[in-house]
């Protein structure tokens, strides 16, 4: 794994949207679906320097040392899906989060989540600060 950036981080979070209506009306077919939507988001996020903190499901989160990074990889990752049957919502924000041992901890983590929760498959939001 590579080293997570220290200091300012910008953190960028991805959800599939209706993951649960799309893994019915898809069956079987949902885990080959999946497996190429993570290699879509995979290759968007390490062509512009993003680090994988974690996965849960079929979300990532991933940080940048560079906010302007973050963005070109999430509009990399949405033209990458674009026309597929998987609509990701994707939330960035930008702050200096306590690094621990394994990730990160405190108030600017939950608010990317919680930015990228806000959000419709298809888009992007940022934060004010990450906008800055």
């Amino acid at each position: 794994m590579a080293e997570l950036p220290t200091g300012t981080v910008t953190f960028l979070f991805t959800d599939i949207e209706g993951s649960t209506r799309l893994l019915h009306e898809l069956g079987d077919a949902y885990g080959d679906v999946l497996a190429e939507h993570r290699r879509l988001l995979r290759d968007a996020f390490a062509a512009h320097g993003g680090v994988e903190v974690d996965t849960q499901g079929d979300a990532f989160f991933v940080a940048f040392a560079r906010a302007t990074d973050a963005v070109a990889a999430a509009a990399g990752a949405q033209r990458g899906l674009a026309g597929g049957p998987i609509r990701a919502r994707i939330g960035i924000h930008t702050g200096e989060p306590l690094r621990t041992d394994e990730d990160y901890v405190g108030m600017d983590v939950h608010r990317a989540a919680r930015i990228a929760a806000a959000g419709h498959g298809g888009q992007v939001l940022l934060s004010q600060t990450a906008r800055e």
